[in-house]
């Protein structure tokens, strides 16, 4: 028999016809001697009656969950409709019933609630996706993807792919690397993105450039992190930042509206990095409320309070968040175990009352330091501010995650919108304490900006550059900026992070020997595909919108990898493993 409709499908409309459907058992019920059937498909679910005289009675009251089944029969309008189904308001009468294929006892539930574990869904995967969210989850990718490939495609971005087996380049995560058979000791790596290979696209001629690629990082995982994830990565010539701005909206609108409907409103907020560190102490800030963190330092400069006035004396700052609220000893026990969860030795509390501070290291303040607190904080009576006070990071890392509980616990922010920001502004390097060398802080790629050139040689740590960010809710989606084209600029960045003339040369001599033939100026971005479509759904853990992800030991239950290979084919690639085991 052919399928002639999906289980979604039939309506009131369809009443009298003759229909095939094939699907999954998803419920079966015996009642007075007629058997009911729901049968499941991606497409919904609908219901299906075998009566006793039915020569496939039998057969139908026989089935287990999850048996493969295909029916025969004619669409009739049910007598009591089920509000709950699309399908609710028709029914199936069998006359031709086959079980295609039989299932074994199932090992987890197919339903949307499951007390199934983590490693039990991965395990049995394919029954984890059978779900309706997973499928509703898989889906929503789906439109995702093709949203963005129409907008792309609109202005005229060509698709090109990039190489899988590629060379390995410094980009801030370990590599994977892959033997190769034919070059005995050699190695390609797989690429942790095609930043190197779609610059050479620009040189090219190509001048709009998109992919989907998978990206590959060896590295610790958490919720938003596989050792694979999918990007989509664009680039462009001849670009300026506010080309590539009104790009990266124009995805994410699009995709907003074909999965959701939902019109994001446009163009998305900027913010300089340093501005974002002081009002929110992150660079991928929740805009969603207005929970600001004061920089109080100048205050405790001279204060009678040692503590802080030590700390600032030392280089590091004092930081107080406002809430506008009361909170009980309980509640600041809480919130301090936070503050010390991120790094933080400890949280201060004072309480205003009758617009003055009381309490905790209040008693050590004068109260020309107190006005000048109440007043920078805009606190009102019956408020309790929250102290962290220690190095530039820790406190703004400290805070920021208090800021993220307070504005959840507090409900400051409808969970269902949408908020995006542009991260813009950033510096060019980091210090790193533990190599004592100057690193960069996203790549080396990046075009630092015009009026910042002149300090590369005096003061790297106040370089600016064009990297920006795309922020979503708190969680960073994309990162990009406009690219270096000039091979001694890109030399000089190399330089400052402690790569030697040859070192460049043999890490990215390609890219700089493309460069030498005429390259115009271009610049793009990589988007964090599986993120967008997690925050999309409501989620954050991306492992619930991939198909086949691993888990947090990078493994895949279900197909058992990484895995063993014999010694025959490590003898073949040249490979002697010296690892014992435990």
């Amino acid at each position: 028999m052919k399928r002639t409709h999906t289980c979604g499908e039939l309506r009131e409309d369809d009443c009298g016809k003759e229909v095939c459907l094939q699907g999954w058992v998803n419920n079966t019920r015996n009642l007075g001697g007629l058997v009911f059937v729901d049968i499941r498909d991606r497409y919904g679910v609908t219901q299906v009656i075998v009566n006793p005289d039915n020569s496939d009675f039998d057969v139908a009251n026989d089935l287990r969950k999850e048996d493969v089944v295909e029916v025969r029969g004619v669409v009739e309008k049910k007598d009591k409709p089920n509000a709950v189904l699309a399908t609710g308001t028709i029914e199936v009468k069998v006359s031709k019933f086959a079980v295609i294929n039989k299932s074994a006892i199932l090992p987890m539930a197919v339903e949307d609630e499951t007390n199934a574990t983590d490693d039990t869904r991965l395990k049995y995967r394919f029954l984890d996706l059978r779900r309706p969210i997973m499928q509703s989850r898989i889906a929503l990718r789906s439109k995702a993807m093709f949203a963005a490939r129409q907008f792309l495609n609109s202005k005229q971005f060509l698709e090109i792919q990039t190489p899988v087996l590629v060379r390995a380049t410094p980009e801030g995560a370990r590599d994977y690397i892959v033997p190769s058979r034919v070059n005995p000791s050699k190695f390609y790596a797989l690429p942790q993105s095609p930043q190197l290979y779609k610059q050479i696209l620009m040189v090219s001629g190509f001048d709009r450039y998109f992919q989907f690629p998978i990206c590959c990082r060896d590295e610790d995982l958490r919720a938003d992190r596989q050792p694979e994830h999918t990007q989509i990565d664009l680039e462009m010539t001849f670009p300026s930042l506010d080309d590539l701005f009104e790009t990266g909206e124009g995805i994410m609108k699009s995709i907003f509206k074909e999965t959701l409907n939902y019109e994001l409103e446009t163009p998305f907020l900027k913010i300089p990095y340093y501005e974002s560190m002081g009002k929110y102490g992150i660079d991928k800030p929740d805009i969603r409320f207005d929970l600001f963190l004061y920089d109080l330092s100048d205050v405790f400069k001279e204060s009678g309070f040692d503590l802080f006035k030590k700390i600032v004396a030392g280089n590091g700052i004092v930081k107080c968040i406002n809430p506008e609220k009361e909170f009980s000893r309980k509640e600041v026990e809480a919130l301090e175990a936070i503050a010390k969860r991120h790094g933080a030795k400890g949280l201060a509390a004072l309480k205003v009352v009758e617009g003055s501070l009381d309490g905790g290291f209040a008693k050590f303040l004068s109260d020309d330091e107190k006005k000048a607190i109440v007043e920078k904080t805009g606190a009102k009576n019956g408020s309790t501010l929250f102290f962290v006070a220690d190095k530039w990071t820790v406190v703004n890392d400290a805070l920021s995650r208090l800021r993220n509980h307070l504005g959840a616990e507090l409900n400051l922010y409808d969970p269902k919108t949408f908020k995006f920001c542009w991260i813009t502004d950033f510096p060019l390097f980091e210090w790193n304490e533990d190599s004592d060398k100057w690193d960069a802080c996203h790549h080396l790629f990046c075009q630092p900006k015009e009026e910042c050139i002149e300090l590369l040689d005096s003061d790297p740590g106040k370089v600016l550059c064009t990297q920006y960010d795309m922020v979503l809710n708190g969680v960073e989606l994309a990162s990009g900026s406009l690219r270096i084209t000039d091979p001694d600029l890109q030399k000089k960045i190399m330089k400052t992070i402690g790569l030697t003339e040859d070192e460049a040369e043999n890490k990215f001599g390609f890219l700089l020997e493309a460069f030498r033939y005429g390259a115009p100026p271009h610049g793009g971005m990589g988007i964090g595909f599986d993120r967008v479509v997690a925050l999309a759904c409501g989620l954050t853990d991306i492992r619930e919108v991939i198909a086949f992800p691993k888990n947090k030991n990078a493994h895949c239950p279900m197909d058992g990898s990484p895995a063993d290979v014999g010694d025959d084919q490590l003898k073949e690639l040249h490979i002697a493993s010296t690892f014992k085991g435990d």
